[in-house]
């Protein structure tokens, strides 16, 4: 009896495919690209111009790199890919505008169990939708197809960015003053931050499905859990240019506190006050369903604040004026104060409004 020999095929690794994926999501990388850029995809390195970087006076280069999470698994229970990667872009590039820096490039990291590739055409497209609104380049990717350590319809994504700054234009814990407003800026849900907590609330305590219609939501729980992260990126650089900013606070894992309290000086304290908004319907069933207390929900998810912005006193109107123009629903949430003897960086005080 004769044997055929092995293959990279055989062992699960389906390059014909691979090449089919690349040529669906050209279009969408196409579309995602800034006048910097050099080239299309397909080469082995992302080429962009930095010769633009020469009307800066001393530029600093930020970078940051994330993914999403096990939201990855709710996208792929669905079978809707394509919002995903706008959460990816939210969770790299709204990291780089925190520092007061214009979101520049991309690239992206999209492992699977097996290509498919119409799915992972999908993927990119929202990735390219993502960098679109972030106002940056996605200039590359990889896909890699892991048989055997993923199943076949399992994959994960992560992305890392880059983006620039003036260096006397850089935001931080230096510029901020006792007095500064904080402002924040509501989410669009519960955006790629804890949802290994909200996944064993809803599924495993509560027993619920994903196409279960719930009426708070006004939709089903799988469209309200997939919602995707809200881009503020191009928000906050509109900011910055329109009225005196002194630094930005993105609310991901550890929630509003902990993240405020990472671009507050030592010997101040930001106080935000929970009465001056109401979190959507969708943090307070998690709560309820799993009996989760008040300060394990603040610790881990962002309770309808996706975004701070600290700013003087005096900059206040035209800050809100100009995030109201731009479509963003922004309040004063809280004020700096000097940090008292039992007081943290930051804290929450109040009760939510109703």
């Amino acid at each position: 009896m004769s044997e055929t020999g092995a293959s990279y095929a055989a062992a699960g690794v389906d390059i014909e495919a691979g090449d089919r994926a690349v040529d669906l999501m050209k279009e969408w990388v196409r579309k995602a690209r800034r006048p910097e850029v050099l080239g299309g995809i397909g080469g082995f390195a992302g080429l962009f111009d930095a010769s633009a970087l020469k009307r800066y006076e001393r530029p600093l280069l930020a970078s940051a790199t994330d993914g999403v999470g096990t939201k990855v698994d709710l996208a792929r229970q669905m079978g809707v890919y394509d919002s995903i990667g706008h959460d990816l872009v939210a969770m790299v590039m709204d990291d780089i505008v925190v520092c007061g820096a214009e979101p520049l490039f991309m690239t992206d990291y999209i492992c699977v169990g097996k290509v498919h590739p119409e799915r992972v055409a999908a993927i990119v497209k929202g990735i390219a939708e993502g960098c679109v609104l972030a106002g940056c380049a996605l200039v590359g990717g990889e896909t890699a197809e892991h048989p055997g350590l993923l199943g076949p319809d399992d994959f994960d994504v992560a992305g890392a960015g880059t983006g620039v700054v003036e260096a006397d234009r850089l935001l931080g814990a230096d510029r901020i003053r006792t007095g500064d407003a904080v402002i924040a800026m509501a989410s669009s849900g519960l955006h790629s931050n804890g949802y290994s907590l909200v996944r064993h609330v809803v599924f495993d305590r509560a027993g619920w499905t994903l196409d279960r219609e719930v009426p708070e939501f006004g939709r089903t729980l799988g469209e309200e859990l997939l919602e995707p992260t809200k881009i503020y990126s191009l928000d906050c650089l509109a900011l910055a240019r329109t009225t005196e900013v002194h630094a930005f606070s993105h609310i991901t894992g550890g929630g509003l506190a902990a993240n405020l309290a990472r671009v507050v000086p030592d010997g101040l304290h930001a106080v935000v006050d929970r009465s001056t908004w109401a979190p959507a319907p969708v943090f307070g069933l998690v709560g309820s369903a799993g009996q989760v207390e008040r300060l394990e929900l603040e610790k881990t998810l962002n309770m309808g604040v996706g975004m701070i912005a600290i700013v003087p006193g005096e900059s206040v109107d035209v800050a809100l004026t100009t995030l109201a123009d731009r479509g963003v629903d922004a309040w004063v949430a809280g004020t700096v104060t000097e940090r008292g003897e039992h007081t943290t960086g930051a804290a929450l005080v109040g009760d939510y409004a109703s």
